[in-house]
C-alpha cells in the first residue's frame, strides 16, 4: 500500500497496485528496463524487483529507421500483452503520422486486428441485463461466433423476431474501469519517463494521452455513438440526393450505453479490394462522390467521420456504399469552420501569406513568430504536393511536414485538427490501396468557392450583425446599472478617490533607498572633484607631490563608494 505515497492518482486496491506492478514487469520484458530504473518507476513499489530482461539495443548501433522500428515493436508487443486499453492506446498512436516515425507507425498497424473476443455467455449476459429480458424475446437468432472485436466492444449478427438482420455491439464488461486505472497508472509512468528521457519527452506523449482518454470516455457510452449515427444520417440525407451513402438504421429502443443494436449492411469492406477493376465504374464514381460528400460534412456541417479506414465502409450488394463505426467523430465549431475554409482556400490558391496568418489565429503559441520565416518555411513545406494527384501525394508525409514547421516555430494545433489531418491521411491510404487516381485538393476546391460564398453571403452577414447588436444591446443595459451603483459607491467617499497601490510600502521603501543611493554618489562625485581641485596648477611628478587635503577628499568620496556597493547588496 506504499504506492498511495507516490500520488499516482489510482485508487487505492491491491488489484491497482497489481496492475501497476504488472505494466513495469511487461514493459521491463520488451526491452524497457533501463527507462524504468533511469525514472526510478522500479523503486516505486517496495520490494519489487524487475524480471529478467532482454539485451536492449543501443541506438548508437542502430540507424534512425532501425532504431524506430526496433522502438515500435517493443512498445507493440508490450501494448498487446497489457490488454484492450493498451491496444487502443496503440491504435491511436498508429495514426499520428504527424509526430511519430514512418517504421513506428508501420510497427503498430499491426494491432489493429490483435484484440481478443470475450465468451458468447459473458456476452449474453451483458445484452439481457440491458434489455431487462431474455435474448429470445427479441432476437430470433444470436451468431455466437463475433464479427467483429475491438478494444471497447464485441460485435455479433443477429435477427429480429420481425426478420431483420441486424448486428449488436456489446461493450466489454468491466472496460470502463480497465480503461480509467490503466489510464492512470500510464500517464503517471510516461511522465516519469519523459523526466528520465529527452526522446519520450519530445514525443509529447502525456498530453496525447490526456486527449485520447478524453474522446475514449464518449465511446464506452454507445448511447454518444447512437446519436453520432442518426446525426450523420440525417446530414446526409440533405446533401446525397441519390441515396447512395447508407448509414445503418439503429434501434434505439434495443439499445443502450452497454449495448447497441444497428441494422446490417451486406457488403465487402473496401480493404478487400485492390484494383478498380475489381470495384466496377459504378462503385468508382460513386466513392469519388462520397469523397465529395465527405468533404461537405467536414467543411460545410462540421460533423464527420473521422475514421473511415477501409474496414469502415463497404461496398453493398446494390453497389451502395456503407458506413459503420460512429464512435469516433470530428466536430468543428462554426469559427473552426471558418478557419479551415480559409486556410484550404488559402493552400489551393497558393497564398502561403493568407495561410499563415490563420494558422497564427487558430494555433497555441506563447510568442508571436517572424511571420515572414514561417511565410518562407511554410511554402517550402507545403508548395511540392499542391496540385498533385493522390498517387502522386504522400499526405503522411505533408501533414509530418506542416506539423513539423509549425513546431519550428513554436505554433501548436489543438486537438480537432488533428482529428481533420488523421481523417483526410485516412482517406488517402484508402484510395491509395486500391489505385484510385483522385486530387484532394481539386474536390476540396469544389466546395470552397461555394463556402467562401456562404460565409460572405448575406444570410450570414445578417446573422452575424444580430449577435453583434444582441452583445451591444445587452452592453447598453449592463452599463447604466454600473455607471448607478459607481455613483452611489462614488458619493459614500464625498465624490473622493481613494488610491490603492498594491506593496506600496516595499515600493515606497524602494524608491526612498535609490535615492539615498543616489545622493550618497553624487556626494562621492562633490568629494572627487574637490580633490581634483587642489592639484590642478601643481606639476604632479610622483604620488608625494599630491596634497594632503586631495587625499582627505578622495578618501571620502571613496568610503562613500564603498558605503554605496555594500547598501545596493540588502
Amino acid at each position: 500500500m506504499d504506492l498511495i505515497k507516490t500520488g499516482i492518482g489510482i485508487s487505492k486496491t491491491i488489484k491497482n497496485v497489481s496492475r501497476f506492478r504488472e505494466i513495469l514487469t511487461v514493459l521491463s520484458r520488451h526491452g524497457f528496463s533501463e527507462l524504468i530504473v533511469k525514472s526510478g518507476l522500479d523503486k516505486i513499489i517496495p520490494g519489487f524487483v524487475l524480471p529478467s530482461r532482454v539485451s536492449e539495443l543501443k541506438r548508437e548501433d542502430l540507424s534512425i529507421e532501425e532504431w524506430w522500428q526496433v522502438f515500435g515493436s517493443q512498445i507493440r508487443l508490450s501494448f498487446e500483452e497489457l490488454g484492450p486499453s493498451f491496444i487502443k492506446l496503440g491504435q491511436l498512436l498508429a495514426t499520428r503520422e504527424d509526430i511519430l516515425d514512418p517504421a513506428m507507425i508501420k510497427e503498430l498497424k499491426f494491432l489493429q486486428n490483435k484484440v481478443k473476443g470475450i465468451p458468447f455467455s459473458v456476452a449474453k449476459s451483458t445484452i439481457e441485463n440491458s434489455l431487462g429480458k431474455k435474448v429470445e424475446e427479441v432476437f430470433l437468432s444470436i451468431d455466437e461466433h463475433a464479427i467483429g472485436t475491438a478494444s471497447i466492444g464485441v460485435v455479433y449478427k443477429a435477427q429480429l423476431l420481425s426478420g431483420k438482420k441486424v448486428v449488436i455491439k456489446v461493450r466489454r464488461p468491466g472496460i470502463a474501469k480497465t480503461i480509467n486505472t490503466d489510464f492512470e497508472i500510464l500517464l503517471f509512468i510516461v511522465k516519469r519517463l519523459e523526466k528520465a528521457s529527452d526522446e519520450i519527452k519530445y514525443l509529447g506523449l502525456s498530453k496525447m494521452i490526456n486527449d485520447f482518454f478524453k474522446s475514449t470516455k464518449n465511446e464506452l457510452n454507445f448511447q454518444v455513438e447512437a446519436q453520432n449515427c442518426e446525426r450523420l444520417k440525417k446530414n446526409l440525407e440533405v446533401i446525397d440526393k441519390d441515396g447512395f451513402l447508407i448509414v445503418p438504421h439503429v434501434y434505439r429502443e434495443y439499445s443502450s450505453q452497454e449495448v447497441l443494436v444497428l441494422e446490417f449492411l451486406d457488403g465487402i469492406p473496401f480493404n478487400e479490394f485492390h484494383s478498380l477493376e475489381q470495384l466496377g465504374p459504378v462503385v468508382v464514381e460513386r466513392l469519388l462522390k462520397s469523397v465529395e460528400l465527405f468533404t461537405h460534412t467536414l467543411l460545410s456541417d462540421g460533423f464527420f467521420h473521422a475514421d473511415l479506414h477501409g474496414g469502415n465502409f463497404f461496398v453493398l450488394s446494390d453497389q451502395k456504399i456503407g458506413l459503420i463505426d460512429f464512435g469516433l467523430m470530428g466536430t468543428l465549431s462554426k469559427k473552426n469552420r471558418t478557419n479551415l475554409v480559409a486556410i484550404l482556400y488559402s493552400l489551393v490558391s497558393h497564398n502561403f501569406e493568407n495561410l499563415v496568418y490563420e494558422f497564427l489565429d487558430v494555433a497555441e503559441y506563447e510568442t508571436i513568430p517572424d511571420h515572414e520565416e514561417l511565410i518562407r518555411d511554410i511554402k517550402d513545406a507545403i508548395s511540392p504536393y499542391v496540385g498533385l494527384s493522390i498517387k502522386e501525394t504522400n499526405m503522411s508525409e505533408l501533414v509530418r511536414n506542416l506539423i513539423k514547421t509549425l513546431s519550428k516555430h513554436e505554433l501548436y494545433l489543438p486537438r480537432e485538427w488533428f482529428i481533420i489531418f488523421r481523417a483526410l491521411i485516412t482517406l488517402d491510404g484508402v484510395g491509395k490501396s486500391i489505385g484510385l487516381d483522385l486530387n484532394i485538393f481539386n474536390i476540396l476546391e469544389k466546395d470552397l468557392d461555394k463556402l467562401m460564398g456562404e460565409l460572405l453571403s448575406k444570410k450570414n452577414a445578417q446573422e452575424e450583425l444580430m449577435w453583434l447588436g444582441k452583445d451591444v444591446l445587452s452592453s447598453m443595459r449592463i452599463v447604466p446599472k454600473h455607471i448607478k451603483w459607481f455613483l452611489k459607491e462614488f458619493s459614500k467617499n464625498n465624490y473622493s478617490f481613494e488610491l490603492r497601490i498594491k506593496d506600496i510600502d516595499s515600493l515606497s521603501r524602494g524608491i526612498n533607498r535609490s535615492f539615498f543611493l543616489l545622493g550618497l554618489a553624487m556626494l562621492a562625485c562633490v568629494f572627487i572633484l574637490c580633490g581634483s581641485l587642489f592639484v590642478r596648477n601643481i606639476n604632479v611628478t610622483s604620488v608625494y607631490d599630491i596634497p594632503i587635503l586631495s587625499w582627505i577628499f578622495w578618501s571620502f568620496a571613496a568610503y562613500l563608494l564603498i558605503r554605496i556597493t555594500t547598501l545596493r547588496k540588502y
